[in-house]
């Protein structure tokens, strides 16, 4: 996957995958060009979809974007961007509070969709969307990116082996400083929780490999940097959770830390299974895992996949996992097959982040995500 041609764009280089004509591929739309401009970039690394329209609401981010991609049309309408004929996906990533009125009207206006975690952050918007799904018939893939990172599709390829035997506990973690996160998207102070940003990593890595989960006890509190910016949320939340078999989780998230990331990735995730032990890292990618004689193994494929990943700018850019996904989600409408997370999915992943947030509201009190999902008629 990384040995693609380069192709100038301003003042960098990014991979292009033309092995197959334009025209045969499907065409996304971006709304909300923050992360999107992320997205459009990354469709050129597939072979699937190509890049057509970008949509948000600043000029000046339209402007900068459009000169990246001059070949992608650029508007401030959501409705003129629904209503294009070459737009068959619409990737969507907006403040979490706006996910569900973008879905719905994507949805209502013929359009698959993708959208970046959390598809939405409340039980009502929750409602919405389903209801949207289900009267349209339409397909939407929740944009995990961790799940799509190189050696986090190891971990997942090596376990669907059986390499780990049956996953007995499984630890997670996304720690990370995000002041830059406060100054580019100040909506998150008040309209949104870290439970959603954040923690959706780690708690959705805990259901992909634990599946439901029957009850959580979470506890939160707030650090200096979420203090002076005057955060509603909690931005450090520890959960234990358990599955209705006994397995065992934990996640823990840290949004206003100082980072050391020589002793600890921003994001990892732990198997520890009943015929070995393995672990997955980002930013760095690096899998560790035990071979049968009790060997640990060490693979590292940053300097391979960080082209691919990073655009060699820095860590942390997502080219490479929104690429993956983005070919993975074509697939899947090309074909008819299924893909994960889908709609379902990603709505009981947000009733598991609501169970945390409010046993974390609650002092600890265990919380089952079956109350919530049970009130969404899944």
């Amino acid at each position: 996957m990384s040995h693609f041609p380069r192709v100038a764009r301003g003042t960098h280089s990014y991979p292009r995958d033309e092995s197959v004509p334009p025209e045969q591929r499907l065409g996304l739309g971006v709304v909300g060009l923050h992360e999107g401009r992320t997205a459009l970039l990354a469709a050129y690394r597939t072979r699937s979809v190509r890049p057509v329209a970008g949509c948000d609401l600043d000029p000046a981010t339209l402007a900068e974007v459009g000169a990246e991609v001059p070949e992608v049309a650029m508007t401030t309408s959501y409705p003129e961007l629904l209503a294009r004929d070459d737009v068959r996906i619409v990737g969507v990533y907006t403040p979490d509070h706006l996910h569900a009125e973008h879905i719905v009207a994507a949805f209502e206006a013929g359009k698959d969709v993708v959208c970046t975690k959390p598809i939405v952050n409340d039980l009502a918007a929750a409602r919405e969307v389903l209801a949207a799904a289900r009267r349209t018939g339409r397909r939407l893939l929740v944009g995990q990116s961790t799940r799509f990172f190189e050696s986090f599709r190891r971990q997942r390829t090596a376990y669907e082996r059986g390499e780990v035997g049956e996953v007995e506990v499984v630890e997670a973690h996304y720690t990370h400083r995000m002041d830059w996160y406060y100054d580019r998207a100040p909506w998150i102070v008040g309209d949104t929780d870290w439970v959603y940003l954040g923690l959706s990593h780690p708690l959705d890595l805990l259901r992909w490999y634990l599946g439901p989960i029957a009850s959580v006890s979470a506890v939160g509190t707030r650090s200096a940097l979420a203090r002076a910016h005057g955060c509603a949320s909690y931005d450090i939340y520890s959960v234990n959770a358990v599955t209705a078999d006994g397995r065992l989780g934990r996640v823990f998230g840290h949004y206003g830390m100082h980072e050391l990331p020589r002793a600890r990735n921003s994001i990892e995730c732990l198997l520890y299974g009943s015929t070995g032990t393995s672990m997955a890292q980002y930013h760095d990618m690096r899998y560790l895992h035990t071979a049968p004689d009790g060997t640990e193994v060490v693979e590292d494929m940053l300097y391979e996949y960080r082209h691919y990943h990073f655009n060699n700018e820095v860590h942390g850019m997502h080219y490479g996992e929104f690429a993956n996904y983005l070919q993975y989600f074509a697939d899947a409408l090309t074909s008819g097959a299924d893909h994960t997370p889908d709609l379902v999915e990603g709505i009981e992943t947000f009733c598991l982040m609501e169970a945390v947030r409010r046993s974390a509201l609650e002092g600890g009190r265990p919380v089952e995500p079956a109350e919530l999902s049970a009130q969404l008629d899944l």
